[in-house]
């Protein structure tokens, strides 16, 4: 037919195939089977809200990047952009009466309207955590020792966490008293690490010497403890010392928990989202220009809706984790399947009887549908990748 109907995706979404499919089986479920050692409880919240429900938690910023849509009343509603604005909406209104601590995962797919590439699309999957009721440098240091076992649990070895403080930068535009305008501008700069942009910025500020250098040096200040003394000696206002403090205090009790060798410093680090208030962190591993997991402290979101209660976590990117193990050549556990069983003419009764049994001896089992010779038994089976052919024929001889 000339006008035969081709069915295509929308743009930015995926299909994951069945080997696809297994591995991010297997990465959520050992995450969920990760997060309960922990103590974290699982949630689960519907795919989209109320707009407002974003907007008010987040600021009107986010409204951006969101797919919107009306229900049958005209209010707005929004597939999630992220689950941090629910899980906080779910603290503030199902959980407010909750001992604190009240600790939080949730594995699902979140949707964002922004330029499909390579890790990026605009439908995609999360793992990640909540702690909420915290507010001390150990629930900080609680979520990026579970996040770098996240990564660790998923089959990645080689990768590296960064964590800074969005008090240290507040703290310096704060002290040269820089214009809201030039704030902005000079923070998307730090951000996006453009430092020809920066300098630009600079020029047009009226600061010294001093603190111009300090600034345009700010992207470039990662590595380990030496950097936190060569800086605290540098900034003179309260906020960007006290930021650095918290993130001594965060550092020392991740060395604690054994992971020190995964994190180091990066002062220069800006996440995407206004929202947070303290530590910041992000994952990267070799061979990917983009973050693989990144989270940090937003103690203000929840009181948006009306509870005072701060709040630290994290999301890891399932798809960002299978194409770092692809590009590191790390392959996914074998899955075992057991026994292809096939039946000659007259013998299938027989044949669904030993799969049953087979089957509730724990085995996989997959059955034919129809009968077939050995031979042909014998090829599905390696096409299958079956580990052993069961062939029933009519004289129950297997």
């Amino acid at each position: 037919m000339n006008n035969q109907f081709l069915p295509r995706l929308p743009y930015g979404t995926r299909d994951f195939l069945p080997k696809e499919a297994k591995q991010k089986r297997m990465i959520e479920n050992s995450l969920a089977n990760l997060f309960s050692h922990w103590g974290y409880d699982e949630v689960v919240t519907p795919t989209f809200e109320y707009l407002e429900t974003f907007v008010e938690s987040a600021g009107a910023n986010i409204g951006q990047g969101l797919f919107k849509f009306f229900d049958k009343n005209n209010s707005i509603l929004a597939l999630r952009p992220d689950m941090t604005t629910p899980m906080a909406r779910v603290a503030a209104t199902r959980l407010k009466d909750n001992n604190s601590p009240v600790r939080l995962f949730y594995l699902t797919n979140v949707f964002r309207h922004e330029q499909a590439q390579v890790g990026r699309q605009c439908e995609f999957y999360q793992a990640g955590v909540e702690l909420l009721g915290a507010p001390e440098p150990a629930a900080d240091a609680e979520v990026i020792a579970l996040a770098v076992e996240a990564m660790c649990e998923a089959g990645l070895s080689n990768f590296q966490i960064g964590i800074g403080q969005v008090g240290f930068i507040n703290g310096i535009t704060e002290e040269v008293a820089l214009s809201p305008v030039e704030r902005q501008r000079i923070k998307q700069c730090i951000a996006s690490r453009n430092l020809v942009g920066l300098d630009e910025s600079l020029a047009t500020c009226r600061l010294g010497e001093e603190m111009q250098k300090l600034i345009r040096d700010i992207p470039l200040l990662h590595g380990g403890d030496e950097v936190i003394s060569k800086v605290y000696r540098m900034v003179k206002n309260d906020i960007s010392r006290a930021a650095l403090n918290n993130l001594v205090d965060i550092n020392r009790l991740l060395s604690s928990y054994g992971v020190g060798k995964y994190v180091n410093f990066d002062l220069g680090l800006i996440r995407d989202f206004d929202y947070y208030t303290g530590m910041v962190f992000e994952g990267y591993t070799p061979g990917l220009g983009f973050p693989l997991c990144g989270g940090g402290r937003y103690d203000n979101m929840v009181a948006a809706f009306g509870v005072d209660c701060p709040a630290t976590g994290f999301a890891l990117g399932i798809e960002r984790i299978m194409l770092a193990l692809e590009r590191q050549g790390i392959m996914p556990p074998t899955v075992v399947k057991d026994v292809y069983i096939s039946w000659a003419e007259g013998a299938q009764a027989e044949a669904v009887a030993i799969a049953s049994k087979l089957r509730r001896e724990g085995r996989t089992v997959e059955l034919a549908l129809g009968f077939q010779s050995p031979e042909a038994a014998e090829k599905d089976r390696l096409a299958k990748e079956y580990n052993q052919l069961v062939y029933v024929n009519d004289k129950k001889d297997k």
